[in-house]
């Protein structure tokens, strides 16, 4: 079994890809070598022992799908691929696009719909929440500048504004909106969404859907430390009936397909979740999932295979996980085969 995994820049912003691969590699009597498909030849995992068999650079999205599907050719032809499971979030639509190629190649995925994909969506979501009675914070779409000026009327500060598909930040004047508008869509395009800013706790859910409306599995986690960017640092498992029954009836609502994370804040007043966002794909936290008794990367590669996977009951509570650096010591020639040849294979 060959399995290929995206994903893999695990650095202060780290991807999902590692840690799924850890998922996978840990379920008991499955024998599989993964894959690695990569954007840059500094991504670290190709380079940390027992992670990947082989690594790939693979176009980045904005090369177009052609590109994209001549090179998993390539890599199929070498490889001999099962499954395909991308991580990120800027990935999913070209590779949900594929699919069909990718069947016929005998490669085996298990991703949303684009439907689900725009359903789920920042700038879709509060609306999708709205029609279902889910709690979420006001938002509105910024394209131009112009738009920002109804944010002092809309809204108290400090807001959050947000990218389409990445980047998030507060601000607290009408002026730092501006500076994160601008710094934002020129990263990643509109629109970009304001987003009225809830005080509370943050908790996240790492889940699976099984695409019919069934939550295969889902797990909760309270952030104990956030990085300047935003990114949890440490957090431990917690279990509230309500945000699990809450994940699984939004996850029911979509008939989503594949993994996901819900982020929610608890508001401190009323101590009611709002949904802030649901990302399309695992969280980079989601080995957690995995040590506190929920597989749900190896139970998303068996749904790939088409296997019955029965959901999970139940998951250990106060298990925590505090991420952290390390220096990486490699050799010249590792790095000189993926920049100039586009691949790597380990021993």
């Amino acid at each position: 079994m060959k399995i290929a995994v995206t994903g893999l820049n695990n650095v202060d912003n780290p991807g999902p890809g590692v840690p799924v691969i850890r998922g996978i590699k840990d379920a008991k009597d499955f024998k599989c070598e993964i894959i690695g498909l990569i954007y840059d030849a500094l991504e670290p995992a190709p380079y940390m022992d027992d992670i990947v068999k082989s690594t790939y650079t693979i176009p980045y999205p904005s090369g177009g799908l052609d590109l994209l599907f001549e090179r998993i050719k390539y890599i199929h032809s070498k490889e001999k691929l099962d499954v395909i499971v991308p991580t990120l979030d800027s990935e999913l639509f070209g590779f949900t696009k594929l699919t069909p190629k990718l069947d016929e190649l005998g490669i085996k995925t298990f991703l949303p719909s684009t439907e689900q994909l725009i359903l789920r969506g920042k700038d879709k979501l509060a609306s999708f929440c709205n029609d279902n009675d889910i709690l979420v914070p006001k938002n509105i779409l910024a394209t131009s500048a112009q738009d920002i000026y109804k944010v002092s009327s809309e809204f108290k500060f400090p807001v959050a504004v947000k990218g389409i598909f990445y980047d998030a930040k507060i601000a607290n004047n009408l002026d730092e909106v501006f500076s994160a508008f601008k710094s934002i869509s020129s990263k990643w395009g509109f629109p970009v969404v304001i987003q009225e800013y809830i005080k509370g706790e943050e908790y996240n859910v790492s889940a699976l859907g099984d695409g019919e409306g069934k939550t295969i599995g889902a797990v909760a986690m309270k952030k104990l430390y956030i990085t300047d960017n935003g990114k949890g640092w440490s957090g431990v498992t917690i279990y509230d009936n309500k945000l699990i029954e809450l994940s699984k009836n939004i996850i029911s609502k979509i008939k989503w397909k594949s993994g996901a994370e819900l982020e929610f804040i608890k508001e401190e007043k009323t101590n009611k979740y709002y949904l802030l966002e649901m990302n399309p794909r695992f969280p980079a936290w989601v080995y957690l999932s995995v040590a506190s008794g929920q597989n749900l990367p190896y139970s998303l590669v068996e749904l790939a295979l088409g296997k019955k996977v029965e959901p999970f009951e139940k998951y250990e509570v106060g298990k925590l996980f505090i991420r952290y650096s390390w220096d990486l010591i490699t050799d010249l020639k590792q790095f000189e085969n993926i920049s100039v040849n586009g691949e790597m294979h380990n021993g």
